[in-house]
C-alpha cells in the first residue's frame, strides 16, 4: 500500500516508490502494476494524474480525485505555478550554491514521440542547486583511488523533460544512478559500495494552490530508508 500523505475530497497525494509508473504507458508495454490502478484499488475510487514523476524518482505525487480538480490543478502546472523541491546524490563535491540557466531541447521516445516534432527548438530550462554535505569513499574510480558524492537540493523553475538529470550532467555533477544522463562507472561505485542501485533523485516538497480553496498548500515527503541510510552515511564525515 502507498504511503498517503495528504487526502480529501478533491485530491491525494502520495509517496511514490521509485521504479514504479504512474500509468500504463509505451515506454513499457508489459508493465501491469502502476500506481493509478493501484493507488485506485486501495482507495476504492478512480484517481487522475496531473502532472509528471519519472518511474525511478521517488517523493511526492499529487493525483486529483475527479476529471475537474484533474484540470484545474493540470493548468496550474502548465502555468508553472506550483514550486518544486527535490533532493540528490550527485557525483563530486559541490561546494557552493548556483542556478543553472541552460536551455534544453525535448527529449523524445522512439515510440511515445513518434509523431512528435523533431526540429522544435530549445526551450529555457532553469534549475537552483544548492549543497548539503558531501562524502568520500575508498572505492577507486578510474584514476582516482577514492569516489566522491554530494547531497544536494534542486529547485526546477521550468518544468522541462529529465530537466534535473540534464541540468546536473550539463555542470558535470550527474545524478547517481542515472543510467542515459549519468556516469556509469560512479554509478558502479556506489552501487557496489551501498548496495543501492537505483535514481538518487527525490520529489521531497510541491507547494501548490488548493484548487477548490485557493489556499497554498505544502504537502512534504520523508526519505525510505534506503536514503535515510545513506544520509546517516553522509552526516558521519
Amino acid at each position: 500500500m502507498f504511503d498517503i500523505l495528504y487526502q480529501d475530497q478533491y485530491l491525494i497525494a502520495i509517496n511514490k516508490p521509485s521504479g514504479w509508473l504512474v500509468h500504463r504507458s509505451w515506454l513499457d508495454k508489459n508493465e501491469k502494476v502502476v500506481v493509478m490502478q493501484t493507488l485506485r484499488d486501495q482507495i476504492g475510487q478512480h484517481v487522475f494524474p496531473v502532472h509528471r514523476l519519472d518511474r525511478p524518482t521517488s517523493g511526492v505525487l499529487l493525483l486529483a480525485l475527479s476529471s475537474e480538480v484533474a484540470h484545474l490543478l493540470a493548468q496550474q502546472f502548465s502555468q508553472r505555478q506550483p514550486q518544486k523541491t527535490y533532493h540528490a546524490i550527485v557525483r563530486g563535491v559541490i561546494t557552493e550554491s548556483g542556478k543553472i540557466d541552460y536551455p534544453l531541447v525535448e527529449e523524445l521516445d522512439k515510440i511515445a514521440d513518434k509523431f512528435a516534432d523533431k526540429a522544435k527548438p530549445a526551450q529555457s530550462a532553469v534549475t537552483q542547486y544548492q549543497p548539503i554535505s558531501s562524502v568520500e569513499i575508498p572505492v577507486s574510480v578510474g584514476k582516482y583511488p577514492t569516489a566522491r558524492y554530494s547531497f544536494v537540493k534542486l529547485k526546477p523553475l521550468t518544468g522541462r523533460k529529465h530537466q534535473l538529470r540534464r541540468h546536473m550532467k550539463h555542470i558535470f555533477h550527474p545524478i547517481i544512478g542515472d543510467s542515459r544522463h549519468g556516469d556509469l562507472h560512479q554509478n558502479r561505485a556506489f552501487a557496489q559500495y551501498f548496495a543501492i542501485k537505483r535514481l538518487m533523485l527525490h520529489a521531497s516538497e510541491l507547494t501548490f494552490l488548493h484548487p477548490i480553496s485557493q489556499q497554498p498548500m505544502t504537502i512534504r515527503c520523508d526519505f525510505d530508508p534506503q536514503w535515510q541510510m545513506l544520509l546517516s552515511a553522509f552526516s558521519a564525515q
